[in-house]
């Protein structure tokens, strides 16, 4: 393998798929903005035009946001490895750290300063989307300190599990000889069972306030609900969502017996008792189905397969080369080796998200079929029809920006679907 033909691959998929999202993207912005001023015709006695219109200038904010932060992203990207800002970062850490703390110090050194440049590079975009484009169309409901102790407290957090996790990687890296991706492997899938173990209790609780359901009627209505379905969960549980944003949402988290069913409280403030029965028989769907099952086998299939390739492209010399970085003669490469895998592969895996949704609007079609048989057709038509007004989700999307990205249909197939409201 030449390290022209690295540099070569790199460039060009890195540039088609910009060139791909930006016209995706003008392509959903134009589409939405010609039908902003009328309702479609099966919406127009249940969503009113100012509604509508509403989500269209929201849809045409995140996209205008949207093209900004993709170039900006590709921009970074093309920084930290043609134009040499890794290379740059690992001789100045190595140079400095390896001769007085040792391999270990320095690659996680290196790991550090490469998450914490990158964080703050993407810190004002992320205070941008929330205080101007979230804030802009009555969606953020964050104070500037909330979102600031957010930060940190996510920056510890990440320091406390991602170091560790690392170091381990590292270590395993270092004794396992050829076969290092089969163990480290080994070792990401159990972190990963283990954390989803213990995020509803131990992580979760460190951003959000959840309570135990308090509705009786409501609380027996899912009961009977879990019941009918064959689900255990450890508790019914609300959560301060309207802490931050106004956007509503119910999920299942954790694993075994840790699972837990979650309300947002702005979903309970909008929906009647019937619409949360509907949308918890949704995402009941989904467990029916196995879909959560399905979904990490397959990460963690791809993982396997990546990091495999990882094994075979970090014992060449032009993988470091071609991507902007002199590999380290006297050092291990192994820190170095996961960051450019890591920057590298997202233009290569854009051109297959359109399967990944694919395959994700057909699960929301299954849980939806799931959920009309065992609570109310209707009301989830119903519930849905709230949630895209409150959400400001548009009615009137671009087709082909639908099939690469959506991971739910767009409403119009969705409820058509499903029995009028």
């Amino acid at each position: 393998m030449q390290s022209s033909t690295v540099t070569g691959a790199f460039a060009a998929a890195l540039m088609l798929s910009l060139a791909v999202k930006l016209w995706l993207a003008t392509r959903q912005m134009r589409h939405v903005a010609a039908h902003r001023d009328r309702v479609p015709a099966a919406f127009a006695a249940s969503v009113t035009p100012q509604a509508h219109r509403k989500a269209a200038e929201y849809t045409l904010a995140k996209g205008r946001f949207g093209l900004l932060a993709t170039a900006f992203g590709s921009a970074v990207l093309l920084g930290w490895t043609l134009l040499g800002g890794l290379d740059a970062l690992n001789l100045g850490l190595r140079d400095w750290l390896l001769p007085r703390y040792g391999a270990m110090a320095y690659q996680l050194a290196l790991l550090t300063a490469f998450a914490l440049i990158g964080g703050l590079l993407e810190l004002p975009l992320e205070w941008y989307g929330t205080f101007r484009v979230e804030q802009r169309h009555g969606f953020n409901r964050m104070s500037l300190r909330l979102w600031l102790a957010d930060l940190l407290k996510g920056t510890l957090l990440g320091a406390l599990i991602g170091l560790p996790l690392a170091a381990l990687i590292l270590w395993i890296m270092a004794i396992s000889g050829g076969l290092w991706w089969l163990w480290a492997w080994g070792a990401w899938v159990g972190f990963n069972l283990v954390l989803l173990v213990l995020y509803p209790g131990l992580i979760a609780p460190l951003f959000n306030k959840f309570e135990p359901l308090a509705d009786p009627a409501l609380k027996a209505r899912v009961q009977a609900l879990m019941q009918r379905c064959g689900f255990a969960a450890k508790g019914l549980f609300v959560m301060d969502g309207s802490r931050r944003s106004a956007h509503a949402n119910a999920y299942f988290t954790g694993l075994g017996a840790a699972k837990r069913v979650v309300f947002f409280d702005t979903l309970l403030q909008r929906l009647s008792a019937g619409e949360v029965e509907a949308v918890l028989a949704h995402e009941l769907g989904h467990f029916k189905h196995r879909h959560v099952i399905q979904r990490m086998v397959g990460l963690f299939g791809l993982s396997l397969a990546g990091l495999a390739l990882l094994g075979w492209l970090a014992a060449s010399p032009a993988f470091y080369a071609g991507l902007g970085v002199a590999p380290n003669l006297a050092a291990p490469n192994d820190a170095l080796a996961l960051l450019l895998f890591m920057l590298a592969l997202p233009p290569f895996v854009f051109f297959v998200s359109p399967l990944a949704a694919h395959l994700s609007r057909r699960h929301e079609f299954q849980a939806d079929a799931y959920a009309c048989r065992q609570a109310d057709g209707r009301a989830l038509a119903s519930a849905l029809l709230k949630l895209h007004e409150d959400n400001a989700a548009t009615l009137t999307p671009d087709p082909l920006y639908v099939r690469f990205y959506y991971s739910h249909p767009p409403a119009s197939e969705r409820l058509a679907a499903l029995p009028a409201p």
